[in-house]
């Protein structure tokens, strides 16, 4: 019998700036193997000695980007999405602090990506495409923020998000 689902968390986090809020996303570095130049959230496969996934999520979220576990208000639970390479992911939603001291893991982590949400909302920036896989049919989203395109498990967080907070405004 093939072994289950890894299980992984996210950080979906938020903080103010410029008068609305922002979505910060990274951009992995291309000698990673897994998602190697893949825009995503802070995250990775839950470690023996987390006490749960919001821990897996908050401990990855530090030691990619340096926010401080106790400095994010958690907000809330979306729910599990099943990735295509065998991981089960569950994606909080945090709010930390504007103008934050930010401490890149340059050897994970490319660059940040600061993303208000009111671009997102746009119509013109998010499509959906139907992808094979493993002889099914599957909608792909995607997101585009300047030259880059946020898609896949990340972009399906960020509608299961956009729809939730915001409803029918994210609804075509």
């Amino acid at each position: 019998m093939a072994p289950g689902p890894v299980p992984a968390a996210v950080l979906l986090p938020l903080f103010p700036k410029s008068g609305e809020y922002h979505v910060l996303l990274t951009k992995r570095t291309e000698h990673l193997n897994h998602h190697r130049g893949e825009i995503a959230f802070p995250g990775g496969s839950a470690d023996p000695d987390d006490t749960d996934l919001l821990q897996t999520a908050l401990r990855e979220t530090w030691e990619e980007v340096g926010i401080a576990p106790e400095d994010v208000d958690i907000l809330g639970v979306l729910d599990d999405f099943y990735s295509i390479h065998n991981y089960l992911v569950t994606p909080y939603v945090g709010l930390f602090p504007a103008d934050y001291p930010l401490k890149v893991n340059s050897w994970e982590i490319e660059r940040i990506l600061e993303v208000p949400l009111s671009h997102l909302l746009r119509p013109e920036v998010f499509r959906t495409e139907d992808w094979n896989w493993k002889g099914r049919q599957h909608p792909v989203h995607f997101y585009t923020f300047g030259d880059d395109e946020i898609w896949g498990l990340t972009a399906a967080i960020l509608k299961q998000f956009l729809d939730l907070v915001f409803g029918r405004l994210t609804q075509p």
